[in-house]
């Protein structure tokens, strides 16, 4: 097999043929595609037809990408069970989790490029920087955000993206903390509700807490509606050594 190979405006064959040696070599698939998406599992969703990139990985995770914005609107975790079939002459990519049982299917209406990369990587990513170094001074030191404060998870994934610090407070309410390096704007709170308000469709009772130096009178007057709370904490000192410098990866 070659490390990659892609065909444009591909056949119903092609891209079965592809999809299959993909899937069954545990090669990243990849497809840009006219789609409808269906969702079955913890709620229900569905996405009408639209231009949209396909990502398949080697260990089951499955992104769905539109032409805006970071985060996939729809994908499966990895150890996900990833089968094309086809339907009344429509392809079809089926990913499924057996626990939590979610069922996520993809109709192809129209591709327009479908190709597979045979990527060998094995490093593991080493997250340096203030705000690296901040979660690592708040899990030393929880009770800089307030007395009993419990730090349990760091950069923890969740359906809306990954939560720098999830922990409980003195009374077992789950936390979510944001971290900025810098002074805090309209963004990292709206980035901080979402989390939030994703947490507590499974959860009674859900804190958001921005952690910064300092945020603009927007984000003040926003956390504030929004019922968020704001705990001043300065990034640990940068040394001599250049130690503590982050740089940007997304």
């Amino acid at each position: 097999m070659p490390k990659v190979d892609a065909i444009v405006n591909p056949s119903t064959d092609e891209v079965k043929r592809l999809a299959d040696s993909a899937l069954s070599s545990e090669a990243l698939l990849t497809l840009f595609a006219r789609c409808r998406v269906h969702y079955d599992g913890r709620a229900k969703s569905e996405l009408g037809s639209g231009d949209r990139v396909i990502i398949i990985k080697p260990d089951g995770a499955f992104l769905i990408h539109q032409n805006r914005k970071r985060e996939p609107v729809n994908w499966q975790p990895p150890g996900s069970f990833v089968m094309m079939e086809e339907r009344d002459g429509i392809l079809v990519l089926r990913s499924v989790r057996r626990k939590p049982k979610e069922i996520l299917e993809v109709e192809l209406e129209e591709v327009y490029l479908v190709s597979l990369f045979k990527a060998e990587d094995y490093e593991e990513l080493t997250l340096t920087g203030s705000e690296a170094e901040m979660a690592e001074m708040i899990f030393r030191n929880p009770e800089l955000i307030e007395p009993g404060f419990k730090p349990l998870f760091r950069e923890k994934q969740i359906g809306h993206g990954i939560v720098d610090i999830l922990g409980r407070d003195k009374d077992g309410n789950l936390v979510v903390l944001e971290l900025k390096r810098r002074k805090a704007d309209l963004h990292a709170v709206s980035q901080l509700k979402r989390y939030v308000e994703a947490l507590m469709k499974e959860h009674p009772k859900v804190r958001g807490i921005l952690v910064a130096p300092s945020l603009t009178s927007g984000a003040k007057r926003l956390l504030e509606k929004e019922g968020l709370e704001f705990k001043k904490v300065e990034p640990p000192k940068k040394t001599s050594s250049g130690k503590g410098r982050q740089t940007t990866l997304l």
